[in-house]
């Protein structure tokens, strides 16, 4: 049976197609196929991230497609172990379709209250419309500190939601991979790479 993630976030920049790029990267190497489903057909940020790391010759057993709906997505499955559906960057019907169809739903965010107010927002919605409260987790996402880490994690906690261990913080080194068709997790950074493959593993330990 295949485990679907699904990406969903309120609004852009908050790491949502970063965070979902590295998860695929990363069970890739288990040796497991990955489906990655691009659902922002308009910016297509993560199929273009994809064709940067085929002109770069990065082996990966990753297959990425552009599509509109998740319907498409789950069409295009085939004998893939896991699908990663990278929604839009913006709360719609998609979003509870995405929902509805995944195992586990990750919600990136920022530190600062204009990303997580609409993120919690988005959830309470979520749950009003029948999603389990259990398959929604945040991920934190471009953090500035260790101390605008805790800080996320009271207002999440004190919101009734859960947060999953690690963190991004907000550094060059990340963009710069990413433009060259890396995850955070590939950069020439150990440190680096080790503090973004906490916050990935534990979405692998989530599934």
């Amino acid at each position: 049976m295949t485990c679907i993630l699904g990406f969903i976030s309120q609004k852009g920049g908050v790491g949502k197609s970063t965070l979902s790029r590295a998860v695929a990267s990363e069970i890739s190497k288990n040796k497991l196929s990955v489906k990655l489903s691009d659902l922002d057909v308009q910016q297509a940020t993560t199929t273009n991230w994809h064709r940067r790391r085929l002109i770069a010759d990065i082996k990966s057993n990753i297959s990425i497609e552009c599509h509109k709906t998740v319907s498409q997505s789950l069409n295009s499955l085939h004998d893939h172990d896991v699908l990663i559906i990278d929604g839009p960057a913006r709360a719609s019907r998609g979003t509870l379709d995405i929902a509805q169809n995944a195992n586990l739903v990750i919600q990136p965010t920022g530190a600062s209250l204009d990303d997580l107010e609409p993120a919690v927002l988005t959830f309470h919605e979520l749950i009003k419309a029948g999603i389990p409260k259990d398959k929604l987790v945040f991920a934190l996402m471009r953090v500035g500190t260790q101390a605008e880490e805790a800080d996320c994690r009271s207002y999440i906690e004190k919101s009734g939601f859960c947060t999953l261990s690690g963190c991004v913080f907000e550094k060059p080194a990340y963009r710069l991979a990413q433009n060259k068709g890396l995850s955070i997790t590939e950069t020439k950074y150990v440190s680096l790479n080790k503090s973004a493959e906490i916050l990935i593993q534990s979405i692998i330990d989530k599934i």
